[in-house]
């Protein structure tokens, strides 16, 4: 269990980010499932709840989704399950349960780039920006390779648009965390590929998106692709070559999925 010497909740986000840079040893407060799995003790605990940060909001052009929105707002939201055939509902159903999903939120899988987050996986497939509050608004695909700064996620936000998507995760047990997973999107004739729980964190496979873009009917092609331009590593869910086939496997049904 993991101990604060003092516990804020500040009115501001300006004032969170003033707390947040006083004291390395200071942290924000989420839902707090992988926090207390810890026993680090921290200075001081920051609770962004009064900051209007649990919403998700539908504009014109895009969907903004607060860093305090929980994984179960997600899953129920009549406006994701609207776009993107219910790509980010889909991929947050089996985290655990729902007890789990009503504390989790989008800031703390997001910003951790958790290796094992469905979340995170199936936001690369679509066309996705961060709001930080010293970065600004950044791709996430440029957000996720970045080193480690302190900063507040405050937001995600992914434009409109009509491109058709699939999840896939193949997972022990149905509450488990994912073996492997992969989320597929096409726009036009653009496709992304999205590779998480590689165990390391999601990436795009970039050849492999690339050579479906200009031959869709080259999926067997596609599959070894990735397979070839991806790392995949061994812990205790699976080896690395059981990942290899897992990913040809659900790439293909992804795939095929969107063709329909």
């Amino acid at each position: 269990m993991f101990t604060l010497k003092d516990y804020i909740v500040p009115e501001s986000i300006e004032e969170a980010s003033q707390l947040l840079n006083q004291n390395r040893n200071n942290v924000i407060l989420g839902g707090l499932l992988w926090l207390k799995m810890g026993n680090k003790n921290y200075n001081k605990g920051i609770d962004l709840s009064k900051l209007g940060l649990n919403t998700i909001i539908e504009n014109e052009s895009s969907i903004e989704i607060g860093c305090m929105v929980t994984l179960r707002q997600i899953e129920i939201s009549k406006v994701l399950n609207t776009y993107f055939n219910s790509l980010l509902v889909k991929s947050v159903k089996n985290i655990v349960g729902v007890q789990f999903r009503n504390c989790a939120t989008v800031g703390g899988s997001v910003y951790s780039r958790f290796g094992f987050s469905d979340l995170l996986t199936a936001l690369l497939a679509l066309d996705t920006h961060v709001h930080l509050f010293h970065g600004g608004v950044i791709p996430l695909e440029e957000f996720i390779n970045m080193t480690y700064k302190k900063d507040i996620l405050i937001k995600i936000i992914i434009n409109k648009d009509t491109r058709k998507a699939s999840y896939q995760s193949h997972r022990k047990s149905a509450t488990d965390l994912p073996v492997l997973a992969v989320a597929i999107s096409r726009y036009n004739s653009h496709w992304k590929i999205s590779i998480g729980a590689r165990p390391n964190k999601a990436m795009i496979a970039l050849k492999s998106s690339e050579l479906l873009s200009h031959r869709p009917d080259q999926i067997e092609s596609a599959c070894n692709q990735a397979v070839s331009e991806m790392k995949f590593g061994t812990n205790i869910r699976g080896s690395a070559e059981y990942r290899r086939e897992l990913a040809k496997v659900l790439i293909r049904r992804g795939v095929e999925e969107i063709c329909r």
